[in-house]
C-alpha cells in the first residue's frame, strides 16, 4: 500500500510548532515530496532555534515511520535569520537586460491563448505529463500570476524552500517540476500587483529557481497580450509558442492577436490546439460540436502553421485535472489522453 500525499499532510498536522499552530499551517515544513514510499520534507527554522525544533523533527520521523506504506522518512532542517530573503517572491523591478537562457533549461515553450477560458493550463498541465511519461526532464513555470492553477492541476502542494534566502527550490509530482506563485500565496488569496512588480516576480520564477537540468520548461501564460507574455520573450529565449484556441471565432480572434504579438517578439510559433474540439455523449455516442469545429485547422491552415491536435471536450479531463492528476497520468491508455500524447510526441520530435 502506497502512502498518499494528503495522508502525510494529515499525520503533519498533528505536529506542533514551538511558535505555534501545527508545523503546516505555520509555514515551518516546506517543499514536501512523497515519492514510491520515500518521504521527503524541509522544516525551514527561525535562527537559533535549532534546540528548540529538535524534538519536532524527532516526532515528525517517528510519526511518519508508523505510517503504512511509508519506507523512509528524510528530514532537512535549515534556518534563517532576519537579514535573510524569505522564499516568497518579493515583487521587484526586473534589471534591464536582454533574453538569456535559464540555467540546465534545454529549451522554453510558451504555451498561450488569446483570451481565457479555452482551456490552456488544462493543456499545459496534460502536455507537461505526457512529456514526463516519455522519459522527458520537465519542468513547468504558472506564469499566470492572477490566476494560477497548475499547482491544483498537477496536485502539489506546499511552500518551495530556500535554504540560502536567494535560490528557490521548485515542487514536483508526476515527474514534473513546477513554480507557481499559488505556491507562495494562500488559495483564496488575490495578488494585487502592478506591472513594474509583476514582471519582478516572473524573473525571479524564471532566474531565482533551482529548475535543475530540463529538457523543456512549458510556460504557462494568462491570457492575453499583456507584459508577462512581452517580459517572457524579452528577458529569456523562448525557443516557440504553442496557441490554445477553441473553435469559435471570438476566441480565434483573440487567438490571432496572440500569434501577432509572438511574431513581433520574434517567437516561432510550434502550431495550435483546437481544445473542446468535438462532444461525444457518455450514454448514447452523439458527436457534437458545442463550440463548432474546424475553426482552429482553418485558421492554422491560413498563417500557415501546425495543427497540434484536435482535443475533445471531455468530462475525464476536468475531473482528472480537478483532482490534481490529469488524464495523462491517470489513464494514459485511454482515449482522453491520446490527443495530449499526440502533441507530445510532435513536439518532442523537434527537440532533436
Amino acid at each position: 500500500m502506497s502512502i498518499t500525499r494528503e495522508a502525510v499532510l494529515d499525520c503533519l498536522k498533528n505536529i506542533s510548532d514551538p511558535a505555534g499552530g501545527d508545523i503546516v499551517s505555520s509555514g515551518v515544513m516546506r517543499a514536501l515530496n512523497v515519492d514510491a514510499g520515500k518521504v521527503r520534507f524541509v522544516l525551514e527554522i527561525p535562527g537559533n532555534q535549532a534546540a528548540a525544533y529538535e524534538p519536532v523533527k524527532s516526532q515528525a520521523e517517528t510519526t511518519l515511520k508508523a505510517l503504512d506504506g511509508v519506507d523512509a522518512v528524510s528530514i532537512v532542517m535549515t534556518g534563517h535569520t532576519q537579514t535573510a530573503a524569505p522564499p516568497d517572491l518579493q515583487p521587484q523591478r526586473p534589471k534591464q537586460t536582454g533574453p538569456e537562457r535559464i540555467p540546465g533549461v534545454d529549451r522554453i515553450i510558451a504555451v498561450a491563448s488569446g483570451k481565457g477560458g479555452v482551456g490552456k493550463s488544462t493543456v499545459t498541465s496534460n502536455l507537461a505529463c505526457a512529456l514526463a511519461q516519455m522519459g522527458l526532464r520537465v519542468g513547468v513555470l504558472d506564469a499566470d500570476v492572477y490566476g494560477p492553477s497548475q499547482p491544483r492541476m498537477l496536485g502539489v502542494s506546499g511552500r518551495p524552500a530556500s535554504p540560502d534566502g536567494k535560490t528557490i527550490l521548485p515542487l514536483r509530482n508526476h515527474g514534473v517540476t513546477l513554480m507557481s506563485i499559488g505556491l507562495m500565496t494562500n488559495d483564496d488569496q488575490a495578488v494585487v500587483w502592478r506591472g513594474p512588480m509583476l514582471m519582478g516576480a516572473l524573473q525571479q520564477m524564471m532566474m531565482q529557481v533551482q529548475w535543475g537540468a530540463l529538457d523543456v520548461l512549458l510556460v504557462d501564460l494568462p491570457p492575453g497580450t499583456g507584459d508577462v507574455q512581452m517580459t517572457l520573450a524579452q528577458k529569456a529565449r523562448v525557443d516557440g509558442a504553442v496557441i490554445v484556441s477553441t473553435p469559435q471565432d471570438v476566441a480565434l480572434l483573440d487567438a490571432r492577436k496572440g500569434i501577432d504579438m509572438f511574431k513581433q517578439l520574434n517567437v516561432p510559433i510550434l502550431g495550435m490546439i483546437e481544445n473542446m474540439s468535438t462532444h461525444i455523449c457518455s450514454n448514447c455516442g452523439h458527436e457534437e460540436h458545442v463550440f463548432g469545429h474546424g475553426g482552429v485547422a482553418a485558421e492554422a491552415a491560413k498563417l500557415d502553421v501546425p495543427l497540434l491536435a484536435e482535443v475533445p471536450l471531455d468530462l475525464a479531463v476536468r475531473l482528472a485535472a480537478d483532482g490534481g492528476a490529469p488524464v495523462t497520468v491517470s489513464n494514459p491508455d485511454g482515449p482522453q489522453a491520446a490527443a495530449f500524447y499526440q502533441i507530445a510526441r510532435t513536439l518532442a520530435a523537434g527537440f532533436k
